[in-house]
């Protein structure tokens, strides 16, 4: 994006390149320098500055549940990839937080929506949009239902959809619907058979 102009200037703490960007920016400094700031942690992620400011965030997760929680960091709970970083700061105090995954990954194994996340980085309480290639869910103002209704419709993958759906329907009721005897399942099957559901993904 700066490269093409649609970006003036980036403000961040931390760069994670590929090697090929990486080499890009090294052998261009000229051109980057002047537009990219590098901040400590305490100035890019300071709460009272991101709010101040207006900010509207991106930031990744591995898993988002029917309600809207989110895991940004650790595998079926357990095993870490990357640090929840800034994104806790900026989900909380942004003027609109987004957070945005694929809806499946390793060819369609492994669903981003599921019952309940495994690990809660960012709760129910500050995630207000979730983002999938299938769709987006603006949960601001929605009931929990509501909420797991438009998050399964909009961000699941339709081959997910039709479970998520029954296990929203088979639990008894209450402020939040949840089985606590299959609310894992999704999980369980992952580690226990490489997949999520049988007979989906390859």
């Amino acid at each position: 994006m700066l490269i093409s102009g649609r970006l003036r200037g980036a403000s961040t703490c931390a760069l994670a390149l590929s090697d090929s960007a990486l080499r890009r920016v090294f052998d261009d400094m000229d051109f980057f320098a002047p537009r990219i700031i590098l901040r400590p942690q305490e100035l890019s992620n300071n709460p009272g500055i991101v709010r101040r400011l207006g900010v509207i965030t991106m930031n990744t997760v591995l898993e988002m549940d029917i309600f809207g929680n989110a895991n940004s960091t650790h595998v079926c709970g357990t095993h870490m990839v990357n640090g929840i970083g800034g994104s806790g700061d900026f989900t909380r105090n942004a003027y609109l937080s987004i957070l945005m995954a694929p809806s499946v990954a390793k060819g369609g194994k492994i669903s981003a929506v599921v019952p309940m996340v495994s690990h809660v980085d960012n709760n129910e309480h500050s995630v207000q949009v979730l983002v999938t290639e299938q769709g987006l869910a603006d949960l601001r103002g929605l009931d929990p239902r509501r909420r797991a209704e438009v998050i399964i419709t909009s961000c699941a993958h339709p081959d997910y959809r039709p479970y998520l759906l029954n296990y929203l329907e088979r639990c008894k009721p209450g402020h939040l619907r949840h089985d606590l005897a299959t609310c894992f399942e999704l999980h369980r099957n992952l580690l226990e058979k490489g997949r999520m559901l049988e007979g989906i993904g390859h």
